[in-house]
């Protein structure tokens, strides 16, 4: 399990589970079967940390290669929601 954030509960209309995928192998692999689409690059623009390897970990479906994965967790993140406001963990 990994806490991310997701505010917006996985419909891409945020950034705050912007993960940086750190095996160059899995990350190359996404980009062939799992490519972002243009909304998914829209939110990533908005990230904090944004890094070549970044994706919206709402948007990957995960697959059999994505074992053992690692990912970075950026140390911030922009969230528009108000002050207090607590996601429900997906």
């Amino acid at each position: 399990d990994i806490p991310l954030e997701g505010a917006c509960e996985g419909s891409c209309t945020c950034s705050t589970c912007h993960v940086q995928v750190q095996s160059e192998d899995v990350f190359d692999q996404l980009d062939e079967d799992q490519p972002a689409t243009d909304e998914e690059d829209d939110m990533l623009d908005q990230a904090f940390d944004l890094q070549p390897n970044s994706r919206l970990g709402c948007q990957l479906q995960m697959k059999p290669y994505m074992d053992g994965m690692h990912v970075r967790i950026p140390e911030a993140t922009r969230n528009m929601a108000v002050d207090g406001y607590v996601p429900t963990p997906h």
